[in-house]
């Protein structure tokens, strides 16, 4: 009994900080909602595909204690969806567990990443009004002392705005020592090249970094960053 209350208190602790958090970003942020996602409120505005990166055999980059960045993807991934479906915007998730999502005829390793990045691509450009948001953590082994959370965006009209709205945002809640500029991203990133939709990539620090790897596994740092990113999108201008 003591130990499910001690539970419920951590939960309810957790999720006190996930609304203070997006408040205190939102708040450093501009005044309201932009018209677009404003909308969603009322089921209208866009749809944010929430892509948490990688998963299943798919690990990602991984940090020198064993820590894959794929779990780490889902866990903020996550947290954003929740914050956006309070803030009233349609969700979807390209993965809620730790799995890809390829098809059953793919066999080896390759042939199952293919596959995971074409039905993700196929998610979005089939999602009506869609914008993606896909979370990643970086890494850098000849740099170990780099740092810091970044947002990439894709070609599409309306990316390049929405990407530096969530930098400043990660810029205010993260990137406290150094701020980053947002970034176009590189023509080899098959998902964000493939879709039709605007697309903002975030890296959310680096699991070279030692210090920020275990930031990165800490539940309130998830929070934070999923609050900055949040309140990035709803504060694009």
């Amino acid at each position: 009994m003591i130990v499910l209350r001690k539970r419920h208190l951590c939960l309810m602790g957790l999720f006190f900080c996930f609304v203070a958090a997006l408040a205190a970003v939102l708040w450093h942020g501009s005044s309201a909602y932009t018209s677009a996602f404003g909308a969603a409120a009322i089921g209208e505005g866009p749809t944010v595909v929430v892509d948490a990166g990688h998963g299943g055999e798919d690990g990602g980059a991984v940090a020198a204690d064993g820590t894959v960045e794929s779990g780490l993807n889902l866990a903020i991934a996550l947290r954003v969806r929740d914050l956006l479906a309070f803030a009233g915007v349609n969700t979807v998730m390209t993965r809620t567990e730790d799995a890809a999502i390829y098809d059953d005829s793919a066999s080896t390793l390759r042939e199952k990443k293919v596959s995971d990045l074409k039905n993700r691509a196929e998610l979005v450009n089939a999602t009506e009004n869609a914008v993606l948001l896909s979370i990643h953590q970086n890494s850098l082994p000849s740099s170990p002392a780099t740092h810091g959370a970044q947002a990439f965006f894709n070609g599409a009209e309306g990316a390049a705005p929405l990407a530096t709205s969530v930098q400043e945002a990660l810029n205010q809640a993260v990137n406290t020592e150094k701020a980053k500029s947002p970034a176009a991203i590189g023509s080899s990133v098959y998902l964000m090249k493939n879709i039709t939709a605007p697309g903002v990539l975030v890296e959310c620090g680096f699991l070279t970094n030692e210090r920020e790897a275990a930031q990165l596994k800490s539940e309130a740092y998830q929070v934070r960053l999923a609050a900055a990113i949040t309140a990035g999108l709803l504060n694009a201008a």
